[in-house]
């Protein structure tokens, strides 16, 4: 019962927020193109006919479905007409552009919209969180606060201040860690996460007291049991 105390500095977020405290977000974060990203790429005209060979279909009966791209490991995708693009790096409203460009240089559409959504875009919740799993994103980024709440939240055996977040950007591992805690979060470099991040909440002192508590019991009860059982054999004997 004592090791299963929490007290209210674990559990509490942001802290230091003062009553009516004003932040503004300057944030301009916009997730990068990844190797291994799946891309939806549609191009439109005024003339669909003229954008036909760029938004191929695949036959999925009824309706069919544009075919997606995968970002390879060296960073492109092989697009009809254009061939090999190289993605990697840039943000989605960057590859509108680079695309774009190529279209209008070479003569081959007038003013396109381009239209690219990432569409494995997920992030991966696990720890001391309600329901820990893979998520999808729909849009083209999330908070890390936005994340847990999909997974449920925290439980109260989950650590606030040290919470690790996992970044792949092409092989290069990067390790983050931020603490819920404090307001300063919203300020952090990974505050909002990209593509495949990797969220872990570790247990909290309580949670693991616990464990060890609970082995502890384990190990007494089969002492006690063994005893009582000698005990008894002894005195049946007898």
């Amino acid at each position: 019962m004592i090791t299963s105390c929490v007290s209210k500095q674990e559990v509490v977020y942001f802290q230091n927020a003062k009553d009516f405290e004003t932040i503004v977000d300057t944030d301009t974060f916009k997730a990068k193109l990844k190797v291994g990203d799946v891309l939806s790429i549609y191009v439109s005209t005024i003339d669909p006919l003229v954008t036909k060979p760029y938004n191929l279909v695949m036959d999925t009966g009824a309706q069919g479905q544009l075919v997606d791209y995968l970002i390879d490991v060296d960073g492109n995708i092989d697009y009809p007409v254009l061939g090999k693009i190289k993605l990697i790096g840039l943000t989605v409203d960057e590859a509108k552009e680079l695309f774009k460009n190529k279209f209008e240089d070479g003569n081959l559409l007038k003013k396109p919209v381009i239209i690219i959504r990432i569409t494995n875009f997920r992030v991966t919740v696990e720890g001391a969180v309600s329901s820990p799993g893979v998520y999808q994103v729909s849009g083209e980024r999330i908070s890390i606060l936005e994340a847990l709440a999909m997974a449920g939240g925290l439980t109260i055996k989950g650590r606030r201040d040290n919470v690790l977040i996992v970044r792949d950007f092409n092989g290069t591992k990067t390790y983050s860690r931020v603490d819920l805690t404090n307001k300063e979060i919203f300020n952090s470099p990974v505050y909002y996460l990209t593509q495949n991040d990797y969220v872990y909440v570790e247990p909290n002192n309580s949670a693991i007291s616990g464990a060890s508590g609970d082995s502890r019991i384990n190990t007494i009860i089969t002492i006690t049991s063994f005893l009582l059982t000698t005990a008894l054999i002894f005195v049946t004997r007898n």
